[in-house]
C-alpha cells in the first residue's frame, strides 16, 4: 500500500505519517522545504518520541520524499498511490491543489482504481474545501470521472505537536493522545479504511466537539496567558485564575455542544477533563505566542471563538466566557506575529468597536458584540 502525504512538518511526520506507516503504508512525503526533503530522502527514516514519563520512541522507516515544486513527480507519486493526505494549513490548500489535480489526471489515464484524498487540517470540511480547489484545475470530463473514482472524505484530527528544535532535525516530539476521525459517508464503496483511524457516519458533531474544546481551549490559554505575562501553556495553566477561566470557557462551549448535538453531559464533562489534563502535560512545552498566533484568523466568523459564541447566542445561551476569550484575542499585540501587528493597527486606526465587528462578523449593536467590547475594556484596564 502506498500513500502520499503533503506537508512534511512536525504534524505531518509526528502524527499523520506515523499513523500511516503503522497502518502498513509506504509513505511518500511532499514538501517545498528542500533541506527537509533532502534529509528525508537521505535517511529514509525518522524518530517520533512521546511526551510522557518514559519517552516512548518509534522509528518510522521505509519513507521517501519529493519536492512539492516538482509537479511531475508529485503527479507520478499520486498516480501510483491509493491515499493522499495533507497537513499544510488551511491557507495552503489552494497552493497544493494543482499537484493533486495533475496526479488525479495521470491516475485516471492509467487506471480506474479508487483514490482517497483526506485533508487533515484544523478546519470544518477541509477535504471538501480541498476538492473545490482541485476541481478548478480539472476539465468537465475529468471531474465527471473523478466523481466516480476519487473521494474526498472530511476528517477531524487532534494531536498536540508543539514547536520544537532538536539536534536531529527530523525528530518529532508529540503528546501520547491522538484522534483521527473520518466521515465514512464521504468514502467510495469498498474503499480501504486506515488502521488507527476512527470512522463515523456523522462527522460534524465530533469535529465541532474537537474544534470548540481543544482548539478553543488551547488558544484561550494562550491569549489569557499572554496578557498575564506567561511564556508557556503549562505555566499559564499553573495560574489558578487562568485555569478557572478556561474551565468556564469549555463548560460554556460544552453546553452549546450538548444542546446542539445531544452529547451525554457526563461524558462531555469527562472529555473536558481529559482535554484540560492534556494542556497540563508536564512533558510538553509550547510557547504562548506560538499558540496565540494569527488572531485575525482565530477571530473569524467560522472559527473556534466566534462560531461557538454565536451558536450559543442563537440557542439562548449567553456567551459570557467565550466573549472574554475573544476580547483577550483582540488584545494580542505580539510584535513578531504579522496578524497581531495588523490587528492592532486596525484597532488603532478604526477603533475597537468597528474593528471587532469587521473581524468577527458580529455587527455593532449586537448583544454579543457589546459583551466583547465590555470584556475588552475590562481586560485592557487590568493588563495596562
Amino acid at each position: 500500500m502506498k500513500a502520499v502525504h503533503i506537508g512534511a512538518g512536525n504534524i505531518g511526520r509526528g502524527f499523520i505519517g506515523l499513523l500511516l506507516s503503522r497502518a502498513g503504508y509506504e509513505v511518500c512525503f511532499v514538501d517545498v522545504n528542500e533541506p527537509l526533503v533532502s534529509l528525508l530522502q537521505q535517511n529514509g527514516a525518522y524518530t517520533v518520541t512521546l511526551a510522557n514519563s518514559i519517552h516512548d520512541t518509534t522509528l518510522v522507516k521505509g519513507i521517501s520524499a519529493i519536492n512539492g515544486q516538482n509537479l511531475d513527480q508529485v503527479a507520478e507519486a499520486i498516480a501510483s498511490s491509493e491515499l493522499v493526505t495533507t497537513a499544510v494549513g488551511l491557507a495552503l490548500l489552494d497552493k497544493v491543489s494543482l499537484g493533486i489535480a495533475k496526479g488525479i489526471e495521470k491516475r485516471l489515464s492509467e487506471s480506474s482504481n479508487p483514490l482517497q484524498i483526506i485533508a487533515c487540517e484544523n478546519t470544518i470540511d477541509g477535504s471538501s474545501q480541498l476538492k473545490d480547489f482541485v476541481y478548478k484545475h480539472l476539465n468537465a470530463e475529468i471531474r465527471s470521472r473523478a466523481d466516480q473514482w476519487v473521494s474526498f472524505p472530511n476528517a477531524a484530527v487532534d494531536r498536540i505537536v508543539p514547536f520544537q528544535h532538536h539536534d536531529d532535525p527530523l525528530m518529532v516530539i508529540v503528546e501520547p493522545f491522538y484522534e483521527w476521525l473520518v466521515d465514512r459517508s464521504g468514502m467510495l464503496p469498498g474503499a480501504r479504511e486506515i488502521a488507527g483511524v476512527r470512522y463515523v457516519n456523522r462527522l460534524e458533531p465530533y469535529l465541532q466537539r474537537k474544534l470548540f474544546t481543544v482548539n478553543t481551549g488551547h488558544c484561550c490559554i494562550a491569549y489569557l496567558g499572554y496578557l498575564s505575562g506567561h511564556e508557556t501553556i503549562l505555566e499559564s495553566m499553573e495560574n489558578p485564575s487562568i485555569s478557572q477561566q478556561v474551565q468556564h470557557i469549555l463548560e460554556e462551549s460544552g453546553s452549546i455542544l450538548i444542546r446542539k448535538h445531544a452529547f451525554d453531559p457526563s461524558e462531555h464533562s469527562q472529555y473536558i477533563r481529559k482535554i484540560i489534563d492534556r494542556f497540563r502535560n508536564p512533558y510538553l512545552s509550547d510557547e504562548v505566542v506560538r499558540v496565540a498566533r494569527s488572531p485575525i484568523r482565530k477571530l473569524s466568523p467560522n472559527d473556534r471563538l466566534v462560531r461557538p459564541a454565536m451558536q450559543g447566542f442563537e440557542l439562548g445561551i449567553e456567551p459570557r466566557y467565550l466573549t472574554l476569550a475573544m476580547a483577550a484575542a483582540l488584545l494580542f499585540d505580539y510584535q513578531e506575529d504579522e496578524e497581531a501587528v495588523e490587528l492592532q493597527e486596525f484597532i488603532k486606526s478604526r477603533g475597537i468597536h468597528f474593528a471587532a465587528a469587521q473581524i468577527t462578523g458580529i455587527p455593532e449593536g449586537h448583544p454579543v458584540h457589546k459583551l466583547v467590547i465590555e470584556k475588552y475594556f475590562s481586560l485592557k484596564a487590568v493588563s495596562t
